[in-house]
C-alpha cells in the first residue's frame, strides 16, 4: 500500500539522520521568549528556518507582526489544492523558557543536541522544536509520496507560548477568514506514558490568583502582642483550610466542576495515570474522594497553593507579621464558572469570616474539550491504531493547560492533539530531553494521520 511508502519514508528520515540535522539546526537558535533581547532571534527562527520547511511544502509563508507589544511574531502559511477538500491547521511554538545553561548535567548544552542512549539532550527538543519538526517532516514524507497532499494545508507557528501565547487569540480572531478550518492537528505536551502513542482534545483551563491579609504596616514583638493582634499567616492558613479539604478536594462550591460526562468517564476508564521512572508515588487517599486518579487529573478540577509567605521565612524573628500571602492556583475542566472566580473566592470568604483577606486574580486561560464521541476523534484513534497496532491511549484533555481556546473556542475547531513527548523529559528544567524511540513512532504515527486525511474516504 502506497500509505505504507510514506510511512516508511517518514521513518527512513529519523534513520538517515535528517531528522537529527534538522533538530540540531532548530535547536541552536535560543529562541527564549521571557529574554526580551532574544527579539530578534524570534524572528529570524521563522525567517531562516521555518520559512523555507513550509515553502517546501508548497506553502506560502508571512510574518504576522504581534499585535500585543512586546509579544513574539508568528507565522502563518498555506497551501491550498482543491476548494472541495478539508482543510487542515496545524499549530506549533518555536520558542523556549530559558536554557539556564549552567544548571545542566556536565556534558550537555542546552543549544546543541547531544544523543545519550535513547535520549536526545537540548533546549527545545521536547517542547517544541522536536515535535513540529516531526509534523513537518511528515506532511513532506505524504507529500512527497503521493504528489499531494489530498486536503488544504494551513500552519500556524506561535513564538511566545512560553509567555503565555499572548497576542494568539487576537490573531485568530483577527484572521478568522484567513484560519478557516475543519480540524487542528497539533502536538505539544506528553504522552500518557512513553510507549503508549496519545491523544488529548483539549486542556484543562487555569486561574492563578493571589490571597493577601495585610494587617498592619509592621511586626510587633510576640511576646508583647501575642494573643492581642490577629496573626495574618493564622488567618490566612484558616482561609485555605476553608478553601480546601483535608485530603485535598475543592471546598469551594462555586470552583467545583459538574459531574463528569458519561463520555468522558469511559474514556478515562482505560487510563492509568504513571508517568514512569523518575516520578512520584500517587497519594492514593488525596483529592476528591469517589475518583480515580485519572478521574481527578484529566476529569475534576483541584485548587494548589502554589506559594505561602509570611514574615521572613529565611530569618524568622520574634513578631508577628504584619500580612500574609498566598498564591493559588485553580486547575479546572470544561463547564467551570471560570470567569467569576474572582467573585466566587470573594463570596466564599466573606461567607467563612475572611473578609479582611484580598483577591486578586492574576491570570486565567480557559479550558476546552473536544467531545470524546466526535467523528473525528474516531477517525484519528483508528488513524493510530493502525499505523502502530496498538490501541492509543484518549485523554479528553491534558491536566495541565495550553492555548487551545484560540482553536476551539475563537475559531471554533474541532481540536486533536498527538502529543510526541513523554512526562519525564524534564521540558521546563534543565537535561531536556526527547527520546529517539518516540521520535521515530511519531514520524509514522503523523504521516499515517496526514496521509489518512487525504484519502477520498474518510
Amino acid at each position: 500500500m502506497i500509505r505504507e511508502v510514506a510511512v516508511e519514508r517518514a521513518t527512513r528520515y529519523y534513520d538517515s539522520g535528517a531528522f537529527r540535522a534538522d533538530l540540531a539546526r532548530r535547536v541552536a537558535f535560543r529562541t527564549e521568549s521571557q529574554d526580551p533581547q532574544r527579539a530578534d532571534v524570534l524572528r529570524e527562527y521563522l525567517v531562516d528556518e521555518i520559512t523555507p520547511a513550509v515553502e517546501r511544502l508548497g506553502c506560502t509563508a508571512r510574518i504576522v507582526d504581534n499585535p500585543v507589544p512586546g509579544g513574539g511574531p508568528f507565522l502563518i502559511a498555506h497551501r491550498h489544492e482543491d476548494d472541495t477538500l478539508p482543510t487542515l491547521l496545524t499549530y506549533g511554538h518555536g520558542d523556549v523558557v530559558p536554557g539556564h545553561d549552567a544548571q545542566w548535567r556536565d556534558g550537555l548544552d542546552p543549544w546543541q543536541i547531544t544523543v545519550d542512549g535513547d535520549r536526545w539532550y537540548g533546549r527545545g527538543t521536547a517542547d517544541n522544536k522536536g515535535q513540529h519538526t516531526i509534523n513537518l517532516a511528515a506532511l513532506e514524507q505524504v507529500l512527497e509520496t503521493r504528489g499531494r497532499l489530498g486536503f488544504n494545508l494551513k500552519i500556524l507557528l506561535d513564538m511566545g507560548e512560553e509567555t503565555g501565547s499572548p497576542g494568539l487569540s487576537e490573531v485568530c480572531a483577527d484572521l478568522a477568514d484567513e484560519l478557516a478550518a475543519d480540524l487542528l492537528i497539533a502536538s505539544d505536551g506528553c504522552r500518557l506514558a512513553a510507549q503508549r502513542p496519545t491523544l488529548f482534545l483539549g486542556s484543562r483551563g487555569a486561574v492563578n490568583f493571589t490571597l493577601r491579609a495585610r494587617l498592619r504596616d509592621a511586626a510587633y514583638h510576640s511576646g508583647n502582642w501575642g494573643g492581642l493582634l490577629r496573626n495574618p499567616a493564622s488567618v490566612l492558613a484558616n482561609a485555605l483550610a476553608s478553601m480546601i479539604a483535608p485530603q485535598g478536594a475543592v471546598r469551594v462550591e462555586g470552583l467545583r466542576p459538574a459531574p463528569i460526562p458519561a463520555a468522558v468517564r469511559a474514556a478515562l476508564a482505560d487510563i492509568t495515570v504513571d508517568g514512569g521512572p523518575g516520578s512520584p508515588q500517587i497519594d492514593a487517599d488525596w483529592g476528591e474522594p469517589g475518583l480515580t486518579p485519572s478521574e481527578r487529573v484529566f476529569g475534576w478540577n483541584t485548587l494548589e497553593v502554589l506559594a505561602f509567605t509570611a514574615g521572613t521565612p529565611q530569618a524568622p524573628v520574634n513578631a508577628i507579621p504584619g500580612s500574609a500571602e498566598a498564591h493559588c492556583q485553580l486547575r479546572f475542566v470544561v463547564g467551570t464558572d471560570w470567569r467569576d472566580a474572582e467573585q466566587i473566592v470573594r463570596a466564599h470568604l466573606d461567607e467563612h469570616g475572611f473578609s479582611m483577606i484580598d483577591v486578586e486574580v492574576t491570570s486565567s486561560v480557559a479550558a476546552t474539550r473536544l467531545d470524546p464521541e466526535d467523528e473525528w476523534v474516531r477517525w484519528a484513534l483508528e488513524s493510530l491504531r493502525r499505523t502502530t497496532d496498538a490501541k492509543p491511549a484518549l485523554l479528553p484533555n491534558l491536566g495541565g493547560t495550553l492555548p487551545n481556546d484560540a482553536f476551539a473556542d475563537v475559531l471554533g475547531l474541532p481540536t486533536i492533539w498527538v502529543p510526541h513527548s513523554y512526562p519525564a523529559c524534564a521540558q521546563h528544567a534543565p537535561n531536556e530531553h526527547l527520546l529517539g524511540t518516540v521520535a521515530r513512532e511519531s514520524l509514522a504515527i503523523m504521516a499515517g494521520l496526514f496521509w489518512d486525511l487525504g484519502e477520498p474516504e474518510r
